[in-house]
């Protein structure tokens, strides 16, 4: 009986530990992991969803904005002669008067000199005071032993602001300083020299003019080669001229009418919502819910977009919001148009739409269809706005998981350390107990043998 009960203890000598105290652990701990896995992995899907639905609200809001602006009413601007003018769309503006005929009868020169030759750019100059005297003032340049070389001169002249950029030509005569203001009449400068070293010779290259150029037949005069106020909305940048020579300025596509821009904006609102609505979808039998389902952030902007039909976006003519013209909400957020409604508005009087959608001058109640969307996307976007606190919570939680992550490992480290202590107890009584046994199968051994 004894003996039974001896090898009975012995059983625990060849226990696996390690291997125990692993499957412990894991069956204390790794619960809580795969759960606190799962949250995360859905929390970060939800992050992602947000700053998706942040970045396609204002892509849209940008679209829209292209649309009924810029190139995206004209199409890229076309110069009917790139050696002589080319065209772009100024930011946020809308070109009005196209086609415009074009004239360069002169483009603006500023002013340039050039002085002697000397040795090599490093070659002493002589020190002296400069005085460069412009529109913009007068602007006092000290050569001294510090910067007594011509590229000593350049930089000091570079760094005084005073209109005149400095520059060196090096060729196999040697090295010149070249003098250059800006463009116009306006921008001409003179150059003083004071000192004890003979005055640097200075020699005019080119006189300064003002551009001139023909508009629908309408000349302007202007000191840069850089047009802005000729055509509405258009920049020219003028390369060169030729009097007589008549060239067209046009956009590359005709301007876009008023039933396909309402219809491009419906088209362009109704991806958006729709991708807000899956993003959205409560879950139900055999469908999975959405990333975003029962979101504040979310929610708020469904409800912001779904009011768009009926904010005014102006307060004058006969149509003050998209439901005036025909444009309705249906069940499910997405828009339509009641053809018939649009048509008869845009019969009666197509202009008023146009100013409706985007006024030529924005103000606080004729702000547009672009207004109405950016005052959308700056509330929701702002400090408070309901996309940011989404975005702020939805973080806040994913960094609350990470804590619980380092926890529930810091716990199971302390665990995993109290275990493997009591367990080493646990052996070194086994220990004992395995010696104990093997003496008393010896007494009982010679017992047996007397």
């Amino acid at each position: 009986m004894v003996t039974n009960i001896v090898n009975s203890l012995g059983l625990g000598s060849g226990l696996d530990t390690s291997q125990l105290v692993t499957d412990l652990l894991a069956a204390s701990q790794g619960v809580k992991l795969s759960q606190l896995d799962a949250n995360a992995s859905l929390n970060s899907s939800r992050i992602s969803a947000m700053a998706a639905t942040q970045s396609a609200l204002s892509t849209f809001s940008a679209a829209v904005k292209e649309t009924l602006n810029g190139t995206g009413f004209v199409g890229d601007l076309v110069s009917g002669r790139q050696d002589l003018a080319l065209a772009t769309v100024l930011d946020g503006a809308r070109p009005e008067g196209l086609p415009a005929s074009v004239e360069v009868v002169q483009i603006a020169v500023a002013q340039r000199e050039i002085s002697d030759v000397f040795a090599s750019a490093s070659t002493a100059v002589g020190e002296r005071t400069l005085t460069i005297n412009n529109s913009g003032g007068s602007f006092e340049i000290v050569i001294d032993g510090t910067n007594n070389s011509l590229t000593g001169m350049r930089d000091a002249i570079n760094a005084s602001n005073s209109g005149v950029t400095a520059m060196i030509l090096t060729d196999n005569a040697g090295a010149r300083l070249i003098l250059e203001g800006q463009e116009g009449v306006a921008n001409a400068f003179t150059i003083t020299q004071g000192g004890v070293s003979p005055a640097m010779n200075l020699n005019n290259i080119a006189t300064t003019a003002d551009s001139i150029v023909k508009v629908d037949g309408i000349e302007l005069t202007n000191s840069s080669n850089t047009i802005t106020g000729a055509i509405p909305g258009v920049q020219i940048s003028l390369l060169g001229a030729e009097v007589g020579t008549q060239f067209t300025i046009n956009g590359d596509s005709a301007p876009l009418d008023v039933a396909s821009l309402v219809t491009e904006f419906v088209a362009a609102y109704n991806s958006l919502r729709t991708a807000l609505n899956d993003a959205t979808k409560a879950g139900a039998v055999g469908i999975s819910a959405g990333p975003l389902s029962g979101d504040r952030g979310a929610r708020e902007v469904i409800r912001m977009l779904g009011q768009l039909t009926s904010t005014q976006l102006t307060d004058v003519g006969d149509f003050k919001t998209l439901a005036d013209i025909g444009v309705r909400t249906e069940n499910d957020g997405t828009l339509s148009i009641n053809q018939a409604r649009l048509n008869a508005a845009i019969a009666s009087d197509s202009g008023a739409i146009k100013l409706m959608l985007e006024p030529v001058v924005t103000t606080g109640t004729q702000i547009g269809l672009s207004g109405a969307l950016d005052a959308i996307v700056t509330t929701l976007e702002g400090d408070s706005g309901a996309l940011t606190v989404a975005q702020e919570r939805l973080e806040a939680i994913q960094e609350s998981f990470a804590t619980m992550r380092e926890k529930i490992e810091l716990d199971s480290e302390r665990m995993r350390e109290q275990l493997e202590n009591s367990f080493a107890g646990l052996e070194r009584q086994l220990s004992i107990l395995r010696s104990t046994q093997s003496y008393l199968e010896q007494q009982f051994a010679s017992f047996y043998d007397d």
